[in-house]
């Protein structure tokens, strides 16, 4: 998520760009995933040869977070863990300046709380993108209890600058897209799980009955189990509603590693079939993987 919100900004917005990172491993290879997904671009004439090469040069990766301490717009786009992310706010709140506007892309968990971690909580707001970020037009701007006007109006204008749609929601869990996308989401877990239907005829009714580029359980497995899994943590901790509970089904997937997609199995096995190769992509609930 963080090299995608990177690679729009540089590439669409026009902006110089730093992404930080504390896994060497990850940090080493930024660049070059960067590098690969603007050729795709440029492939698809999306991009102009240049302008992908130019949007490469405007990214600057490093290890250190002082790095940002002069940047007007600081995301954190860590995984959807709430200490995880209160940690790296609190560092973040320790060496940007007063005038910089900090935005969180987590998929559900409240503004309110991480914006606790600041002397002026009213430069904190949250800027949910969805995956594939440089394909994906949306972006939710997320308005916490003491987010100020002006504040809400850069972050728009920024999410507008680099090619997104900007919808507004208040602060409350899940937002506007997750809190309609998980109940369905995991209906279709729990329809699998009392196996009411095979996983391959819940996905066609969806596709083809309803017009979905993908079926529920694929789409889970494109987003991330463990994602949903905290998503629908939050959700039930705010709402206390049960279409919002993960089934045990999707915990004891996310214990036995089976994460979907990115780990090779979760609903589907990845590793040597059709469904191996990229879905099309749909507005869903996006994580910090």
């Amino acid at each position: 998520m963080g090299l995608g919100i990177a690679e729009t900004a540089a590439a669409v917005g026009g902006l110089q760009v730093v992404v930080i990172d504390v896994d060497p491993d990850q940090l080493g290879s930024a660049k070059e995933k960067v590098r690969a997904s603007l050729g795709r671009a440029v492939k698809g004439g999306k991009l102009a040869p240049d302008d992908g090469d130019d949007a490469l040069e405007r990214i600057e990766v490093s290890p250190d977070l002082q790095a940002v301490s002069a940047a007007d717009l600081v995301i954190e786009a860590v995984p959807e863990n709430l200490e995880l992310k209160l940690g790296v706010m609190g560092e973040i709140e320790s060496v940007i300046n007063s005038s910089t506007i900090v935005a969180s892309n987590t998929s559900s968990i409240p503004i309110a709380e991480l914006a606790a971690v600041f002397e002026r909580p009213e430069r904190v707001l949250g800027l949910h993108f969805f995956a594939p970020v440089p394909v994906m037009r949306l972006v939710e701007v997320v308005n916490a209890l003491d987010t100020s006007e002006a504040t809400v109006v850069a972050a728009r204008e920024f999410a507008e600058r680099i090619g997104k749609r900007p919808i507004m929601t208040k602060d409350r869990s899940g937002f506007v897209v997750n809190m309609l996308l998980v109940p369905y989401l995991m209906a279709g877990v729990r329809m699998y799980e009392e196996g009411f239907a095979t996983r391959e005829d819940i996905d066609e009714g969806m596709r083809l009955g309803c017009g979905h580029p993908m079926g529920p359980l694929t789409l889970c497995d494109f987003i991330g189990l463990d994602v949903l899994y905290a998503v629908c943590d939050s959700l039930y901790e705010e709402f206390k509603r049960a279409e919002y509970a993960p089934p045990p089904l999707l915990k004891r997937m996310v214990a036995s590693g089976r994460l979907g997609r990115k780990s090779g199995r979760g609903f589907y096995d990845y590793a040597d079939s059709e469904r191996s190769q990229p879905a099309k992509p749909m507005s869903a609930v996006v994580g910090e993987r």
